[in-house]
């Protein structure tokens, strides 16, 4: 039997992030980071943003291998028995650890039509796949008007592909920006040649004459190249449940990134936390939750006792725009938009009554901690106290 003082299961930039801290202050210990790809870890965001822009593939990997870690890739854990503190993975390989980190990442969501193929754009593997049907020159169609759709949707056009947006919320993004805004970026996509289908559901695809054929519910039928779909993730928990850990969403973590058993943590898209200043429990999928979150795990794996009191943020590239997310950002929310120039440049402040639980930073830069520490007051807030809080320019 193998051992590892530390093993990590994932692969991703949590994993990474975790070896790293681990490494820095226990430069000694085993490590084991088992992941189901078969490439390295790598930075995922540059999937859907810098590749598309001329980032050199070597720019992308985390090297990880610095650590000193042993990269089981391509491989499986497929079972856990935390009395024994033991792991088995697909080939029946059994591994023994001290401490474990639970980096497991999510499983894309998929549509009901399992005998056509689609990309579900998650890893390098899909990245690969597409930017091999984008060099020829194709009919794309991108299912989803969300964060991944509308990056894909914007990286396929931006080197020569029709792309179409499927997806059946009113306007782009529709989930968390408020509606002038979305149906801005509806006609902002178009005008980049994206052809977008907005408030229609794909109810069927089917392979005709070497094409895929998509239907909507609004009686829409066109034929296209490709398919890829961005749907969101869900958490994968299967190991969490074999250990009988506790879970709400995600595996639940305290803010040292334990979770209900000894010796075991977990970070990243599959952990749910406390965040002190939103008072509640959130699970957060983007890079730099992943990165704080592991690197915190590895630091507290390695004996130290850090808290995690992070307020993560998210961002995207569309074409020219680009903007943040701090916090809660809910279209269902009460909204204040404090626009520099509409739609252009400006902050929107997301409230649930009367406090403020999240900001937007559109082409707004280098304000991020300025939006934390406003999330973080008491309030009340009026709506006339927000305006003007958070400057457009550093």
């Amino acid at each position: 039997m193998k051992h590892y003082r530390y093993l990590i299961v994932g692969g991703g930039l949590t994993g990474d992030a975790a070896a790293k801290a681990i490494h820095e202050l226990d430069p000694e210990g085993s490590i084991g980071l088992f992941s189901t790809e078969p490439d390295p870890p790598y930075n995922r965001p540059s999937l859907s943003k810098g590749l598309w822009k001329g980032k050199p593939m070597e720019r992308v990997w985390r090297k990880t291998e610095a650590t000193g870690a042993v990269l089981h890739l391509g491989s499986t854990i497929s079972n856990i028995d935390s009395k024994t503190k033991s792991v088995q993975d697909n080939s029946g390989q059994i591994y023994s650890y001290e401490k474990l980190l639970l980096a497991t990442g999510g499983t894309p969501r998929r549509l009901p039509f399992g005998d056509v193929p689609i990309n579900y754009f998650r890893d390098l593997n899909d990245y690969r796949q597409l930017r091999a049907v984008a060099e020829a020159g194709a009919n794309i169609a991108v299912i989803g008007g969300g964060f991944i759709g509308s990056e894909i949707a914007a990286a396929l056009s931006m080197v020569g592909n029709r792309a179409t947006m499927l997806f059946p919320e009113k306007g782009i993004g529709a989930r968390i920006f408020p509606n002038d805004l979305a149906m801005y970026l509806n006609d902002f996509y178009r005008s980049k040649g994206i052809k977008v289908l907005d408030g229609e559901l794909v109810v069927g695809l089917e392979e005709v004459d070497k094409q895929i054929r998509v239907r909507t519910d609004c009686g829409t039928q066109l034929d296209v190249d490709y398919v890829v779909a961005g749907l969101g993730i869900n958490a994968n928990v299967e190991l969490a449940v074999m250990a009988d850990l506790k879970l709400d969403r995600g595996i639940v973590v305290d803010e040292q990134m334990r979770t209900s058993q000894p010796d075991i943590y977990a970070a990243g898209d599959v952990a749910t936390f406390y965040n002190n200043s939103l008072h509640t429990w959130m699970n957060v999928e983007h890079e730099e939750n992943a990165l704080w979150m592991g690197q915190i795990a590895g630091k507290n794996m390695a004996g130290t006792k850090e808290v995690y009191q992070h307020l993560p943020l998210f961002f995207s590239d569309l074409f020219e725009i680009g903007y943040e997310g701090v916090g809660i950002v809910d279209s269902r929310m009460d909204i204040v938009a404090d626009w520099k120039e509409p739609h252009e440049k400006g902050v929107i402040y997301y409230l649930r009554d009367k406090h403020l639980r999240g900001v937007l930073l559109w082409n707004v830069w280098k304000m991020a901690d300025v939006a934390r520490a406003l999330i973080a007051e008491s309030g009340p807030f009026e709506n006339k106290d927000l305006i003007g809080r958070i400057p457009f320019d550093a």
